[in-house]
């Protein structure tokens, strides 16, 4: 009759056999000490070696080699979480700052991707410095769609196939081209007294506060592919397609005074685009150039001819060294600030 070397050897009670690696080890389930884990392999190691000589020898060493294979499983961080959930552990892993579950855990728990899968994109992902996200599609483990779903659970947000919708050019006027191009993002329509609106990742602070200086509304992000977005962005802002600027406009010269027309403030630089701010410093330069122009040809044609002709002063531009530098620097925090 053969012995039953977890029992007589290692005091296991009758019940499975072979034992999990946490009775094997004489470990509570789901120990998470690995000091402790490796004090016991130790122990029951040489426990077991007694035993290595005489007509127990292959028994032996059979346990001895269990033994050793269950203590490199449980002091293998990612191996034993993937052992703990066959067992029916529920793992937490909740990002500690953000408390959200990583796009990954989705895809394991779906049967999507392996533990070892996840490893692997993982180690690709720091190599290359890609998103664990990208670098899961450039290895074409899952396709676009299902990473893009997967990173929609993450963050807590919907996501949504543009395929199925078409946005309201209301909301495709407010957002210029150079905004959404710049974030990946697509206005979509106005909700509830939000702006929703279809983007790559999740919205920055900056893309938020454009929706609600454009919108008066604060942004409520949908998670879709960038294929879908970048495609979407090629359909409703082809050029010629919108004129944003006009738009807005129009919107601001509807609140003037009865009988007249609507006079609207001028932007503030640090409320444009950078299109604007660009056209913006273009126009300031000139009118600085411009400034120093008119000003020496004053002193040139009027001053050095009718006023001080023959002395000293006609050969100085007076007026562009005393006028020129202060109507610049107005300029300047007029045009560039």
């Amino acid at each position: 009759m053969a012995i039953d070397v977890y029992k007589e050897w290692l005091g296991i009670p009758e019940g499975p056999r072979p034992p999990d690696a946490y009775a094997l080890l004489r470990l509570v389930q789901f120990e998470d000490d690995v000091d402790k884990i490796r004090k016991n392999y130790k122990k029951l190691n040489g426990h077991v070696r007694k035993y290595a000589t005489g007509q127990y020898q292959n028994e032996s060493q059979d346990l001895l080699n269990e033994l050793a294979r269950a203590m490199l499983l449980l002091t293998d961080a990612e191996r034993k979480i993937e052992y703990d959930r066959s067992l029916g552990r529920e793992i937490d892993d909740r990002d500690a700052t953000t408390g959200r579950r990583p796009m990954t855990a989705y895809l394991v728990d779906a049967g999507t991707l392996t533990a070892e899968q996840v490893k692997t994109a993982q180690e690709h992902a720091d190599r290359t410095g890609l998103t664990v996200r990208d670098a899961l599609v450039q290895m074409k483990l899952i396709d676009a769609e299902t990473a893009a779903r997967a990173y929609a659970s993450e963050l807590g947000l919907p996501y949504i196939d543009l395929d199925d919708l078409t946005p309201e050019s209301a909301a495709l006027d407010q957002l210029p081209r150079n905004t959404v191009r710049r974030h990946t993002c697509l206005p979509l329509f106005q909700d509830d007294e939000r702006v929703l609106v279809a983007c790559v990742d999740e919205p920055g602070t900056e893309l938020e506060d454009e929706v609600r200086l454009r919108f008066g509304s604060s942004l409520r992000p949908v998670i879709a592919t960038p294929a879908s977005i970048n495609a979407a962005i090629a359909k409703y802002y082809a050029p010629g397609m919108r004129d944003e600027a006009a738009a807005n406009t129009k919107a601001k010269q509807k609140g003037g005074a009865k009988g007249g027309k609507a006079k609207t403030a001028p932007k503030p630089v640090s409320k444009m685009n950078e299109e604007e701010k660009a056209q913006h410093k273009q126009i300031g330069i000139l009118l600085i150039c411009w400034t120093f122009i008119g000003l020496a040809m004053l002193d040139t044609f009027v001053f050095g001819v009718y006023v001080w002709p023959g002395t000293f002063f006609a050969n100085i531009p007076i007026t562009a060294i005393v006028l020129g530098p202060p109507i610049a620097f107005g300029v300047y925090k007029s045009y560039f600030k």
